[in-house]
C-alpha cells in the first residue's frame, strides 16, 4: 500500500491504518529499536508503541515521509525505553558506541535551552549531509540515527568493517570542519 494511502487511513480513523503501517515499515523500524534496545522482546513491544503513536499523531500531523516519520517515532521511544529500563545492565544495543562517536563533535557546550543554536546547528549539519554522495550520507544516517552497527553497515555496503569505520571517521572529521567554519564552538 501507498504511504498517501496509508496516512488517508489515519485521517479517516480507520483502524486498518496499524497493520497496513507493520505490514510496510515494520522491518525498517525494528531495525532501529534493535539497535538501540539489543533485546527483540524490547524492540517487539517499542514496535507496537510506535503504531500507537502514529496512531496519536496523524491528525493532526500530516508526514510528509511516512518512513522519517515513523523512523523517529521508533527512535525516541526506543532512547526512552532503554533510558528507563537501564538497559546499559543488559548490555547489547550499539546506541553508547554511536554517541561516544558523536561526542567528539557536539561537546555539549550548547545550553539546551538555547533553541535557536540548535536549530542552526542542526540546518548546518543538514546542510553537510545534502552536500554529501548518497553511499556516504545514508552510511552516516544509518549509524547516527537508525544506530545500526558497524557490521551491519559493511554488509549492507559491501565494504570490510574497518573499511566503514574509517569512512564514518572521516564524515565526523568534515562534520567537524564544516561546523567550525560555520562558527560552532565544539
Amino acid at each position: 500500500m501507498e504511504d498517501a494511502a496509508i496516512i488517508e487511513l489515519y485521517w479517516r480513523r480507520s483502524e486498518a491504518a496499524i497493520p497496513a503501517t507493520a505490514e510496510k515499515y515494520s522491518a525498517y523500524c525494528a531495525s532501529i529499536a534493535l539497535g538501540i534496545l539489543g533485546s527483540p522482546e524490547d524492540t517487539e513491544e517499542c514496535l507496537n508503541d510506535t503504531w500507537l503513536g502514529a496512531w496519536n499523531a496523524i491528525p493532526p500531523h500530516r508526514p510528509a515521509f511516512l518512513a522519517a516519520f515513523l523512523g523517529k517515532i521508533t527512535r525516541n521511544l526506543a532512547i526512552n525505553r532503554r533510558q528507563a529500563a537501564r538497559a546499559e545492565k543488559r548490555g547489547g544495543g550499539t546506541l553508547p558506541a554511536v554517541l561516544e562517536e558523536l561526542e567528539e563533535i557536539v561537546s555539549g557546550t550548547q545550553s539546551p535551552e538555547d533553541t535557536l543554536v540548535r536549530q542552526e546547528l542542526l540546518e548546518a549539519i543538514g546542510g553537510f549531509l545534502a552536500a554529501q554522495p548518497v553511499r556516504k550520507r545514508q552510511l552516516f544516517v544509518m549509524r547516527y540515527f537508525e544506530t545500526a552497527s558497524v557490521s551491519k553497515l559493511a554488509r549492507r555496503f559491501g565494504m570490510r568493517e574497518n573499511a566503514v569505520s574509517m569512512a564514518l571517521g572521516r564524515l565526523r572529521k568534515q562534520l567537524k570542519a564544516h561546523l567550525l567554519e560555520r562558527g560552532f564552538d565544539l
